[in-house]
């Protein structure tokens, strides 16, 4: 659930049986502009992982694999 005065997740949001997981890899380090070298996500939504919505998790996730892809750019089949 957002509360619709500052756009965060209120608590009730942190625990929902259509929440995606974290895609920490456990590396944690950033690179030059600030992106995860793990898990491809911003500094930014690292901090806002715990407190975003399932849908703004979601979109975080797609957000990071766009950089991933971006950067790996070989597909292994």
């Amino acid at each position: 659930m957002i509360d619709s005065t500052d756009g965060k997740a209120s608590p009730e949001a942190a625990v929902s049986a259509d929440e995606p997981g974290s895609p920490c890899l456990s590396i944690c380090a950033l690179d030059e502009n600030d992106i995860c070298l793990g898990c491809y996500r911003s500094a930014e939504e690292i901090t806002d992982w715990f407190m975003a919505s399932a849908m703004q998790k979601r979109e975080m996730l797609e957000r990071a694999r766009a950089r991933r892809e971006a950067d790996n750019p070989i597909r292994l089949l």
